[in-house]
C-alpha cells in the first residue's frame, strides 16, 4: 500500500511533537480513529477540523485543501501484507459468513453501514496479555423492495 506524501507529513509531525491519536482528538474533538482515517486519506475533514489538526500539528495551514477534499478510499483489490492489516482480513475470511448470517438473523435482508458508523479501539488489560477491543457500531440498513 502506497502512503499518500501529505499522510507521511502528517505522521511525522505527530511523531515529531510526540502526539497520540488520542492528543489529536482532544485538540480536534473528533474521535481518534477518525482523526487517524483523515490523516490516512480515508475521510475528509472540514475546514475547521483540518485547521485544528494542522494547528495541533504545527504544519502550513495551506494543507487544510488536501485534508477537505473527496478521497479515493479503500486498499484496492489486494491481499493486504501487513499483519496487523492481514488479520483483519484474515478474520472476514474465517468469520464474515458467520457474521453475515447472525447479523441477517437479527436484523433480516439488508447490510451494516459504513457511512453512518463509529469505530472504537481500546485496549483491555488482562494478565494473560492485554487484548485489544475493536467495536463496530454501524447503521442497519435494509436491502430495498421494488
Amino acid at each position: 500500500m502506497a502512503i499518500p506524501e501529505i499522510t507521511q507529513i502528517l505522521l511525522s509531525a505527530k511523531k515529531e511533537k510526540g502526539l497520540s491519536f488520542a492528543d489529536l482528538e482532544k485538540a480536534v474533538g473528533r474521535d481518534e480513529v477518525w482523526i487517524a482515517a483523515v490523516m490516512y486519506r480515508q475521510a475528509s475533514a472540514s475546514e475547521e477540523e483540518a485547521s485544528k489538526l494542522l494547528f495541533a500539528l504545527e504544519l502550513d495551514p495551506n494543507y487544510a485543501t488536501e485534508l477537505t477534499e473527496c478521497p479515493v478510499k479503500g486498499l484496492g483489490p489486494i491481499v493486504p501484507t501487513d499483519p496487523l492489516i492481514y488479520r483483519f482480513y484474515e478474520i472476514m475470511q474465517v468469520y464474515g459468513m458467520p457474521l453475515k448470517s447472525v447479523i441477517h438473523d437479527k436484523f433480516g435482508d439488508g447490510i451494516m453501514s459504513a457511512i453512518d458508523f463509529t469505530l472504537d479501539v481500546e485496549k483491555e488489560e488482562d494478565p494473560k496479555g492485554d487484548r485489544v477491543k475493536i467495536i463496530m457500531s454501524g447503521k442497519f440498513l435494509s436491502y430495498k423492495k421494488w
